[in-house]
């Protein structure tokens, strides 16, 4: 059985994970066979949203802590983790992706990655295991391994688009249906709610995405 982890960026599709798309990855994980190993970065967000109201609010909240509530509790942290330890990796969407994965919502093209992010992705690679990322995420792959020319999707947005090929990568348009696999890299992305419109539409790129990551990881 292959184990793959979850690389969570908080809980909330303004400040964290897209929750919807981290539960249908675990779900479609489940559906495949594939045992899911969910970890997040031990680091305050760069900021709190009230969900509700959809501003930002005064607070300060752990990234791992809040990822534990999507988990469950069943979560570590991604500092204890090393690339031995799964067969493969999916970055799920939310700005928590642009936020406390990367920098990428407040520094656009001068974006950095975290890290202990660009670590593991970087460990993953060189022992080539597979890496999927949804939505927004494939900024964090665009920005990691710009300098391999990596093929990736967010969607079809051309501002967006052209800051991933200002890193290095190429960018496919892809509808929301459907995946991007760079075959070479073994990288697969999906464009989710980049593109919407709504869960069952979201469902298929992602159930696609996984069972990809899945037999790559073999």
């Amino acid at each position: 059985m292959s184990r793959i982890g979850v690389l969570l960026s908080g809980c909330g599709v303004n400040d964290g994970s897209e929750i919807h798309e981290a539960v249908l990855t675990m779900l479609a994980l489940d559906q495949a066979g594939a045992e899911r190993f969910c970890l997040a970065p031990d680091m305050a967000q760069r900021d709190v949203v009230d969900h509700l109201a959809g501003k930002p609010v005064a607070e300060s909240r752990n990234v791992l802590v809040e990822a534990a509530r999507i988990a469950r509790g069943e979560i570590r942290s991604l500092e204890s983790v090393s690339a031995s330890e799964i067969d493969g990796i999916i970055l799920p969407g939310g700005f928590g992706a642009a936020k406390n994965l990367s920098d990428f919502a407040v520094a656009g093209i001068n974006a950095e990655v975290n890290s202990g992010v660009e670590k593991l992705l970087l460990d993953l690679r060189a022992a080539d295991k597979p890496i999927g990322a949804i939505c927004i995420a494939p900024v964090v792959l665009a920005r990691v391994f710009g300098h391999l020319g990596p093929e990736v999707t967010i969607g079809s947005d051309p501002a967006v688009a052209r800051t991933l090929e200002s890193f290095g990568a190429r960018h496919i348009e892809c509808p929301v249906d459907d995946i991007v696999v760079d075959e070479r890299l073994r990288l697969v992305t999906t464009p989710a709610y980049m593109l919407g419109p709504g869960l069952k539409e979201i469902w298929l790129g992602i159930d696609k995405l996984v069972r990809r990551v899945v037999a790559l990881a073999g």
